[in-house]
């Protein structure tokens, strides 16, 4: 197969061509023999369709451009080696992110998502359908049963995340404190940080959500737990290899390649699999907690009694 005679992307010489999309091209040219004439279909559309097509397209959408269906697609990526859609959108994204400004990608996206309500609710919906389902691929039982352990005999833990990580570290704080477990949210940077790493203490856990960006606070923070004798659990997309060999567990949350969902999206969905994990190992605990938080809210929606004025 030549990939060239394909679409006019494959005019564009190597060099100056990304990463991500010459891996799509070599996965192609040494997996071409083992596709189906329909999978043929799809691997020749993506190598000749525009990089911010792809990125906005979801498996329906690609599978109706090449002649196919999604779960065409979805198997023809398989079988060249990525996770599933989100995985190559991910490659594809990260030279497409740093070559093109912010405010050119914002118009690219409104131009692909138009303005029909329809197609704008089927765009968000697919997209977080995707991540969710790569979110479930991608972590192994064994994985999860290791970050629960890490975190089920914890004396306090310590949810670590900033900017767009920050929703997902308050969420799991707020619902531990809510089931009856010792938690706290860590959002500090820099200098300010230090407070939080001094109350760090041994058999604590610490959880991060930390996408892709190795921030410098990460390292001294996972250093800090490690000699203080306290575990971590690491939710991220690009991390995992960097930092695995010094943190208890990995789970991964893949981040959006289009901005079209929330980036805190499948963190939070991991967030909340850690929750009732651990409120299924403490149920009598957790259930107390409940019932104790739904009497003070009671309490605090009730007016004092004799509060009532006088006629």
């Amino acid at each position: 197969m030549k990939i060239s005679e394909h679409g006019d992307s494959g005019s564009r010489g190597e060099a100056g061509e990304s990463d991500g999309m010459a891996r799509l091209r070599a996965a192609v040219r040494d997996h071409w023999e083992n596709l189906s004439a329909s999978e043929r279909a799809v691997a020749q559309y993506l190598v000749g369709a525009p990089v911010e097509h792809l990125l906005y397209a979801g498996a329906q959408e690609l599978g109706a451009a090449s002649g196919t269906s999604n779960a065409t697609v979805v198997r023809a990526l398989q079988r060249l080696g990525y996770a599933g859609l989100p995985a190559l959108k991910r490659e594809l994204a990260s030279g497409f992110t740093a070559a093109v400004a912010p405010e050119v990608r914002l118009k690219q996206r409104i131009a692909h998502v138009g303005r029909d309500l329809d197609g704008i609710w089927s765009e968000v919906l697919d997209e977080a359908r995707e991540r969710i389902e790569q979110t479930r691929r991608l972590t192994e039982p064994d994985v999860l049963r290791a970050a629960v352990t890490a975190l089920a005999d914890a004396g306090e833990v310590h949810a670590f995340g900033v900017a767009a990580s920050e929703p997902a570290a308050r969420h799991l704080a707020l619902a531990l404190g809510r089931i009856g477990r010792r938690a706290r949210f860590v959002g500090a940077t820099g200098f300010a940080l230090a407070d939080d790493l001094l109350a760090l203490r041994r058999g604590d856990a610490v959880v991060v959500f930390q996408p892709g960006r190795a921030l410098h606070e990460l390292t001294v923070l996972v250093e800090r737990a490690r000699a203080v004798g306290a575990r971590v659990v690491l939710v991220t997309d690009e991390l995992g290899e960097q930092f695995g060999d010094r943190v208890d567990a990995v789970l991964t949350a893949p981040h959006t390649p289009t901005g079209i969902t929330s980036e805190a999206l499948t963190a939070l969905v991991v967030a909340d699999v850690l929750l009732l994990a651990l409120t299924t190992l403490a149920e009598p605990g957790a259930v107390d907690a409940s019932h104790q938080l739904t009497l003070l809210r009671e309490q605090l929606l009730s007016p004092p009694k004799g509060s009532g004025r006088k006629g």
